[in-house]
């Protein structure tokens, strides 16, 4: 693997972090991700080109706003080296061709809907509607497989659909989501039925396991609630890259 692609596909994606960052922040505040540009959330400030470097300027502004001096958290350059790193990865597992644009495409829909469920317990339409619309469109390109990209879409959103349905019928609780829901037939269009199926048996145990910390942690027992997608997205990029490799034992 050349090391040219592998240092590309990392300064690439720690830009498309900075941008993820703007995702997390505005989506669910329904604010325009173009204008007004990047400015500072305390004193809302314009932020300068040399003060937006992915990751290099935190450092240099020593994590404050050169205007107000307030803090800037380290959720922004963590984003952004996450991002760097996975592209990276990527790259690194899948080399040059259609299959790369297909998974960073997907990386970069799962990086937003992560941070935006653990911080607002949604998932926006923007952001699973319209990958699901992407997961087919990619599935048209050489190398894809655009009948299995509509069964998983079908299949992963069908059975979360109707899990969370019978469980509101049982309990009168409503456990699942529609954002979950349509985040799974996401990850279906992008990863075919096996993918599917792979993220709602594994992202169940990681979500219980996820849930049983919570209820420690928290004083609501039962009654709990904890963002889903977060371990949906793990789940799905495990079935991507580990996943053959698991059915392979099936």
């Amino acid at each position: 693997m050349s090391s040219f692609l592998l240092t590309g596909a990392f300064l690439l994606g720690a830009c498309l972090g900075s941008f993820f960052n703007v995702l997390i922040y505005r989506l669910p505040r329904e604010e325009s991700i173009v204008r007004p540009g990047s400015r500072c959330p305390s004193c809302g400030r314009p932020v300068r080109a040399w003060e937006n470097v992915p990751i290099a300027s935190f450092f240099l502004l020593r994590g404050k706003c050169a205007g107000c001096g307030g803090s800037i958290s380290w959720r922004y350059p963590a984003v952004e080296v996450l991002s760097g790193v996975g592209f990276l990865l990527i790259a690194w597992a899948d080399g040059p061709g259609f299959a790369l644009l297909r998974d960073l495409v997907f990386f970069s829909l799962l990086v937003p809907i992560v941070f935006i469920d653990i911080d607002h317990r949604i998932i926006p339409d923007e952001l699973s509607l319209g990958g699901l619309a992407a997961g087919i469109l990619l599935s048209l390109l050489p190398g894809g497989d655009w009948k299995g990209a509509l069964g998983g879409a079908a299949l992963g959103g069908g059975i979360l659909y109707a899990t969370a349905a019978v469980y509101h019928r049982v309990t009168g609780i409503e456990g699942l989501g529609g954002g979950d829901i349509k985040l799974l037939a996401m990850v279906g269009a992008f990863l075919g039925w096996r993918g599917a199926l792979f993220t709602i048996f594994f992202g169940s145990l990681l979500g219980v396991a996820g849930g049983m910390v919570a209820m420690r942690k928290g004083d609501e027992g039962l009654k709990t609630a904890i963002p889903y997608g977060p371990y949906l997205c793990a789940a799905a990029l495990f079935a991507r890259f580990l996943g053959d490799f698991v059915w392979g034992f099936l």
